[in-house]
């Protein structure tokens, strides 16, 4: 595989990083999502307003290469996607955080809990593919 091939994937992660480092240094915030999200109701209006356009940031790319797509890679019902989400956001309470906050910020902290907490996310995306892909 050449490098050509995993351009995308880069270029996002050095994004996610410069995105991380943009916001601590101009905001003095970490770029954990679940935490800027669960905090954007209950902030004041100055702090809801950069929260706001975080998450919105976050969003436009998603939805624009969603629009993109011609047809959707698999069909999942809105159960599951529930179901998903409600997961994802105990797995965020459990944790103390999310993937970003953890795997993004915290690591580059030299957090023992955030190397922790993203070996474990790791662990159970692995299991999680393996699972779906190999055993149903």
């Amino acid at each position: 595989m050449s490098l050509q091939q995993f351009a995308p994937q880069v270029i996002g992660g050095a994004l996610i990083g410069l995105g991380a480092a943009v916001l601590l240094l101009f905001n003095g915030q970490i770029a954990g999502i679940s935490g800027i999200y669960g905090r954007l109701i209950h902030a004041d209006f100055g702090a809801r307003h950069w929260r706001l356009a975080f998450l919105i940031g976050l969003l436009i790319p998603a939805i624009y290469l969603l629009l993109q797509q011609a047809t959707p890679v698999k069909t999942v019902s809105v159960g599951v996607l529930a179901l998903a989400g409600l997961l994802v956001g105990l797995g965020t309470g459990i944790s103390n955080g999310c993937t970003s906050g953890h795997g993004v910020c915290g690591i580059a902290n030299l957090s023992p809990r955030s190397l922790i907490a993203t070996l474990l996310f790791m662990i159970s995306a692995i299991v999680t593919v393996f699972v779906i892909r190999h055993m149903i």
